[in-house]
């Protein structure tokens, strides 16, 4: 598969999609957004993939959208059109199916790696995925209203859920730059040392994929994106419905053997 802006590469069952436009600082174009869509696509459809990890090429995660030559006319951004997910399970609702929001239908955990400056729809696209990491010192801005745009790509909606209201507001109306230590006393990211950073995020990664039933990952990950959207008595019933279903499978059984055989599990998604 032939990318420009992004690459995307499988290893040990884990997928990586790197923001590749160093030179840019990494800023999110047309072709940016369709090349990840495309990466998704695959990894929804590859059985041998059971997580990913979203980073960027270089010293920068993503500086937000590229705006070069959009001072002083519109941009030649084409409209965003229709609601496609890429392959995978049919999304239950639509909330899952929009423009990004379709990275929570995945089926597979997806840890953005921020690596460096993440600002604007940079930012917005992580709030998608289950866990944000990001290097020590490295610095976080929500600066929609410092460039005369508002609170784009549904961040009015997933911010506030991820680290209250106030903590949101404040990001949102202010614009300003923030580093990842205070991002993580917000409860937005989890921090890490600068050093070794790619390394240490692909060890968690990687306990992930060695230990856990990707079946139950694929579950639980959609029980947490239908969580905000449902009741609790909806979430409850959700619960019940495919623990019963879980009781017999093979991953089910595997689990249990092997915590009685005191060994690591060899699931299979089954």
């Amino acid at each position: 598969m032939a990318f420009t802006e992004i690459t995307y590469d499988v290893a040990d069952r884990i997928a990586t999609i790197t923001l590749n436009r160093p030179e840019k600082r990494n800023a999110w174009s047309p072709v940016t957004e369709a090349e990840v869509r495309e990466a998704f696509g695959l990894i929804a459809a590859d059985d041998d993939v059971r997580a990913v990890i979203l980073t960027g090429a270089g010293s920068t995660f993503c500086v937000g959208a590229d705006v070069t030559g959009i001072a002083g006319r519109k941009p030649d951004r084409p409209p965003f059109t229709g609601v496609t997910p890429p392959p995978g399970d049919p999304p239950p609702v639509e909330d899952l199916s929009r423009r990004y929001s379709y990275i929570l239908n995945i089926g597979k955990p997806v840890i953005a790696a921020i690596n460096g400056a993440v600002a604007g729809v940079g930012l917005a696209v992580t709030m998608y995925c289950d866990l944000r990491v990001m290097a020590a010192g490295a610095k976080l801005a929500c600066a929609f209203p410092r460039r005369g745009l508002i609170a784009e790509h549904g961040i009015a909606w997933t911010l506030p859920r991820a680290i209250g209201p106030m903590n949101a507001a404040d990001l949102l109306l202010s614009g300003r730059t923030i580093t990842a230590e205070e991002a993580a006393a917000m409860g937005l990211v989890r921090v890490l040392p600068a050093e070794g950073f790619a390394a240490a995020v692909r060890t968690y990664v990687a306990d992930i994929v060695e230990n856990c039933s990707p079946r139950s990952l694929r579950i639980i990950r959609r029980q947490l994106a239908l969580a905000p959207l449902q009741s609790l008595s909806e979430a409850i019933e959700l619960a019940e419905t495919e623990q019963a279903a879980t009781i017999g499978t093979e991953d089910r059984r595997e689990g249990a053997t092997a915590f009685l055989e005191k060994r690591k599990p060899k699931f299979t998604g089954r």
